[in-house]
């Protein structure tokens, strides 16, 4: 979780990104503007461009994460940034896809300190929308002209059925009382490490790598998935929502069971046990209940196994981008690994 203090390696990160959003918004925005004026519309308001009445604004438009990982691992193995921009432009459609169903499947009605795509133009505008980031990235990666286009559509193809596998486990979770921790760790893997895996997969790709670095920079991209989503759940229950945008306790209120919360249901302690009772019963709504449920998840063990979790993850991921030999931007890299697991939204 993230410190109040700036962590060494945050400058770097934050610099990795910059890099990133220079290259990649350029193309993201144009293709975006091939978009029908109704789905542009609503597009460019979930990326922070403007408002719901089309006018320029300057909004937080997320960490840009996937795609600055795609970039930095193209160049690692000694491809070119350019020749890989398409192939960040598409993951970050996907990404962003997946952000607005995600949002109307969970009625979450704010996003980055905003209401969410849904909560301005409706729920069937914003499925629409998002169906159009999805289809625009399979044309972004053929329009590309890249040899590595047609296995990178694939590869991008296979993340998606993956990522839907892991929201429909994730849906399916919240009807049940039953649900042990290993499959919330393959819903986790599924859901974020799936996506984060293919968009290092798709930078070595794009870059004509070996298939040996290739797979340990997949590898990477996975373990740094797992322990993003880790991290993601911490948030979700402890996260400040100065920072999250989000409202406080937020996946307790919504009785999800996240990462941290199954480990506590599953601990067999007494926090575990009460826990239980209250969470296959009623979902908490007034601060006190809130508090006291985001307390029992924390004494039951989940929030220092999931920040365990978060760091070994870290720890197997760092490992995989050495053995990879990345020629430069190791660095960079390493810094934007470790921003994943201390931050703060």
């Amino acid at each position: 979780m993230a410190s109040t203090e700036m962590m060494p390696h945050e400058p770097q990160a934050q610099e990795a990104l910059a890099w990133s959003r220079r290259h990649v918004d350029p193309a993201l925005r144009a293709a975006i503007d091939t978009l029908p004026e109704d789905m542009r519309h609503i597009a460019g308001y979930h990326f922070g461009w403007w408002d719901e009445h089309g006018q320029p604004i300057q909004a937080g438009s997320g960490k840009t994460l996937r795609s600055a990982l795609l970039l930095l691992t193209a160049e690692a193995v000694g491809g070119s940034v350019q020749a890989a921009v398409p192939a960040a432009v598409a993951v970050e459609l996907v990404h962003n896809f997946s952000l607005i169903h995600d949002d109307v499947i969970d009625t979450d009605a704010t996003r980055r300190h905003r209401p969410t795509a849904w909560s301005a133009f409706g729920i069937s505008a914003a499925i629409l929308a998002g169906d159009a980031l999805l289809t625009l990235a399979s044309g972004v990666l053929a329009g590309s002209g890249h040899p590595a286009a047609l296995p990178g559509m694939r590869l991008l193809n296979t993340a998606v059925q993956e990522l839907i596998q892991g929201q429909v486990m994730d849906l399916s979770f919240e009807q049940r009382s039953d649900v042990d921790l290993a499959e919330c760790q393959h819903m986790a893997q599924a859901k974020t490490a799936t996506l984060l895996a293919a968009a290092c997969e798709l930078g070595a790709l794009f870059a004509g790598a070996s298939s040996e670095r290739t797979e340990h920079l997949r590898n990477f991209g996975h373990e740094l998935g797992v322990a993003f989503q880790h991290v993601d759940d911490l948030l979700g229950i402890w996260g400040d929502p100065q920072h999250t945008g989000k409202p406080a306790y937020s996946d307790v209120r919504a009785g999800k069971k996240t990462l941290p919360v199954v480990f506590a249901l599953n601990s067999d302690t007494p926090a575990g046990n009460e826990l239980a009772s209250r969470y296959h019963h009623d979902t908490p709504h007034s601060a006190t209940e809130l508090t006291e449920t985001a307390e029992l998840v924390d004494h039951a063990g989940g929030r220092a196994w999931s920040q365990t979790q978060a760091d070994q993850r870290l720890t197997q991921a760092l490992q995989h981008l050495h053995a990879a030999s990345p020629v430069t931007r190791a660095t960079e890299l390493d810094a934007l690994a470790r921003l994943v697991t201390h931050r703060d939204h």
